[in-house]
């Protein structure tokens, strides 16, 4: 084992990954780097749950309000940035945590990517104005054609997953899985304590639909809003906003888009815990078990 151990909390939202993610981070007294890829942005706070002022207050928090809504940014630009954060974090104390449902995010800083191949521009275009014109699920049908391997394991609602992919795949003519790293652990300086967080479904779905009632009252409507202007960056495709935009173009109800946005993210949160069963080195733990967790990571600490 490394003498840097980075240790990762994953699971799907609503699940209570900050807060442990904090206790943790306390606990050994360093600092946290988020892999989620939705509160990257700053425009984008009460939709996606990120940590409060008191939260990145008691914990120095990397990547949070990082970047604004009309900037690009891909898991390959995390893992470059991630690992030199990472690195820094290192050099004051041997330990870190890295916390986020994204699992692209979360294996880009754990285990990498391969270099990628230029993609011919044109190709971006096309599919972009697919998009516009057929609608995702053209996208979908093709990238599970010519990619049936990363098509079962990428968030298929994302558009700018999808995108990426095939535009790889038809500019290389090769399966954009045949560019993911296969064997990039031993470029890592750290090894990892993967944490993963689950609970019985009812509960979870019921942490969920507070959570977007929380969201309601706090704002989203409002927030969302503020950002319809914006609405066709990709960084806006996503669960919480895309059905109050739907809302305010007069297609749904208020209570029609609330309802919307709790199945949609009970059906993202299968897709997380989908993914990261994946991943036979992740150890499952209710989250409300933090002696349990704590102690299985000073066990790992101690061994190593």
């Amino acid at each position: 084992m490394n003498s840097n151990t980075l240790i990762v909390v994953a699971g799907p939202t609503a699940i209570g990954k900050t807060d442990l993610a904090i206790k943790i981070a306390l606990n050994y007294r360093t600092e946290v780097v988020s892999a989620d890829s939705r509160q990257f942005y700053k425009e984008m706070s009460i939709g996606t749950a990120k940590p409060n002022e008191a939260e990145t207050a008691a914990v120095k928090h990397h990547f949070v309000d990082s970047i604004s809504i009309d900037q690009t940014y891909s898991a390959g630009k995390f893992e470059t940035e991630a690992l030199s954060t990472l690195e820094n974090i290192f050099q004051k104390q041997p330990i870190a945590v890295l916390v986020g449902g994204s699992g692209l995010f979360v294996k880009a800083v754990t285990e990498g990517f391969d270099e990628f191949p230029d993609v011919d521009p044109v190709i971006r275009e096309t599919l972009n104005r697919k998009l516009t014109e057929e609608g995702i699920a053209v996208l979908q049908s093709q990238l599970k054609s010519v990619d049936p391997a990363y098509a079962s394991e990428v968030d298929l609602d994302n558009p700018q997953r999808i995108i990426r992919a095939l535009e790889v795949c038809l500019s290389t003519g090769q399966p954009y899985s045949s560019f993911r790293a296969k064997n990039a652990r031993n470029k890592r300086h750290f090894s990892p304590i993967k944490i993963g967080l689950n609970m019985e479904r009812p509960q979870l779905y019921d942490r969920i639909n507070r959570r977007v009632d929380l969201m309601m009252e706090q704002g989203l409507l409002q927030e969302v809003e503020r950002l319809l202007p914006y609405r066709n960056l990709n960084a806006l495709n996503t669960v919480g906003y895309t059905e109050i935009f739907d809302h305010l173009d007069g297609k749904i109800t208020l209570d029609e888009a609330v309802e919307r946005i709790k199945q949609n993210t009970r059906r993202f949160a299968k897709r997380q815990l989908t993914w990261f069963r994946k991943d036979s080195e992740i150890t499952w733990f209710h989250p409300d078990d933090y002696p349990s967790i704590i102690s299985f990571i000073d066990a790992r600490l101690k061994a190593a």
